[in-house]
């Protein structure tokens, strides 16, 4: 108890800083659950992807600590475009594979979930096995730092250098911290306005609420579908972005541990409700954060699965509770 109060501002600092990344995976979720009712599971692997395609770009381009601020807002922002476009690649694309073919065949929720399990495992394997699978292909000299050691932690070159802005107690808070937290508020408030104002956010929302009573005013489902995955792929490729400039260590399957925090802030948010990811992410990093500094850092991730099991003994829809297809225009 002693080291939760000596520590406390900066453990709830900390603790927001990894829920924003729990918050912006979790969107991914709670968007696909919200219009098909269908838990992702492999939305951890798109994740994962997008960290790598961050390291891979920064290497690329040879980013290192102390450029100048417009070399660093250009190597950010080309992390960013990297990123997003590789997780919502992968996105479409599992959704166009795993789970397009099983949706016209009228397949079964059960057959859907376990889809998205294998798929899971897939893309985190074929993420484990690129060093050999460049092998097949003859990759050069050049390239090959981005195959090696592929089942090992790979570290990203540090590009911000943590710099103390002001100071909360006893904790520094540092540039870091707060580009991570802002941007992950200022990317779920433009998600929030594209769903309740946007031509596509109505489609969303209206397939969400009744996909037959949506096709009939003439919403295409496919497309909507396709759109929620791939907006899903873009936040969950932002989280990566600031999960490499906060963390700055990826492997294969990173994601795993992650996503399934990420699935449990949405949970506990409300799943299929944007703004309660957003709330449960933030909570659940406060939540891990102070119960790590009561009863020991190796009982961590137990302290998020039994706030998990607590929220829904009390309050199963969540604590905001309100559905996608229910949300206010």
């Amino acid at each position: 108890m002693q080291y939760l109060f000596d520590n406390f501002f900066a453990l709830t600092v900390t603790g927001l800083t990894l829920g924003a990344v729990y918050a912006l995976v979790a969107l991914g979720y709670t968007l696909v659950y919200g219009v098909l009712r269908l838990i992702n599971f492999a939305h951890s692997e798109v994740f994962m992807y997008g960290t790598f395609a961050a390291l891979w770009v920064v290497t690329l381009v040879g980013a290192h600590a102390g450029g100048s601020v417009g070399q660093v807002i250009f190597w950010i922002a080309l992390m960013f475009v990297a990123a997003m476009a590789m997780s919502g690649f992968v996105a479409v694309l599992l959704e166009r594979v795993a789970y397009r073919p099983l949706r016209k065949r009228n397949a079964p929720p059960l057959i859907a979930l376990i889809s998205a399990i294998g798929a899971s495992f897939v893309l985190s394997e074929l993420m484990g096995l690129r060093q050999r699978i460049a092998g097949w292909f003859g990759v050069d000299d050049t390239l090959r730092p981005y195959v090696a050691n592929s089942r090992n932690n790979i570290g990203m070159a540090e590009i911000i250098h943590p710099q103390p802005v002001f100071t909360l107690g006893d904790y520094a808070v540092t540039n870091v911290d707060i580009f991570v937290i802002v941007g992950a508020v200022a990317i779920m408030v433009v998600l929030d306005q594209f769903v309740r104002r946007s031509r596509l956010g109505r489609g969303i929302r209206a397939v969400a609420m009744d996909p037959e009573a949506a096709a009939l005013m003439g919403v295409n489902r496919d497309r909507v579908i396709q759109v929620t995955f791939l907006t899903g792929g873009v936040m969950a490729g932002a989280a990566a972005v600031f999960y490499m400039l906060k963390i700055g260590i990826t492997r294969y399957d990173v994601g795993f541990i992650l996503g399934v925090k990420a699935f449990t802030a949405a949970v506990l948010g409300g799943i299929g409700n944007l703004r309660g990811a957003l709330l449960g992410g933030f909570v659940l990093g406060l939540a891990e954060n102070y119960g790590s500094a009561l009863v020991g850092t190796q009982w961590k991730d137990v302290v998020a699965f039994v706030l998990l099991v607590l929220i829904l003994l009390f309050r199963p829809t969540g604590l905001l509770g309100e559905s996608l297809g229910k949300a206010r225009a």
